[in-house]
């Protein structure tokens, strides 16, 4: 988080004083795209450089889902459970990249190279069934869609 200072120093520069707690999402999205994951240090750290308690932090890491508390692997397959997503076949899909991936929801593969999970909701309910593999959608999933994906990733 160091090396985030600065630019953390300009964020607050734009906010009045007394906003700080403001800047705890902007600060999380930061340091989850340099390390790739929020650690314990880093919730330390940042209390500290806001001047916040820590609960502030730990309650924006609890509620959005896009925060990450540990590793994960290079992809990062996110299957859409919402009802769209499920009346279209979501639980197909999660099941097949549980047979081909040989993980469950939560888990990254031995190889660190996949990490599966499952989101509420994607926004994707006109092309459901859906996932997204990192920041990117896949949409109208078969089990031939995620063959061909998985094979692209590898």
């Amino acid at each position: 988080m160091k090396s985030l200072i600065p630019e953390f120093e300009a964020l607050r520069s734009r906010f009045p004083a007394g906003f700080e707690s403001s800047l705890v999402l902007p600060c999380l999205r930061r340091i989850q795209e340099q390390r790739g994951y929020v650690a314990e240090e880093d919730i330390e750290e940042l209390a500290e450089f806001l001047d916040v308690p820590r609960i502030q932090i730990e309650e924006v890491l609890s509620f959005y889902t896009q925060f990450r508390r540990q590793p994960i692997g290079r992809w990062h397959l996110q299957v859409c459970r919402n009802v769209s997503c499920s009346m279209r076949g979501a639980e197909t899909v999660l099941a097949h990249l549980e047979r081909t991936l040989g993980i469950r929801p939560g888990e990254t593969t031995a190889d660190g190279r996949y990490t599966l999970s499952t989101v509420e909701c994607l926004g994707s309910c006109g092309t459901a069934p859906a996932l997204m593999v990192n920041d990117r959608y896949v949409e109208n999933l078969t089990p031939d869609r995620i063959q061909a994906l998985i094979r692209e990733l590898a």
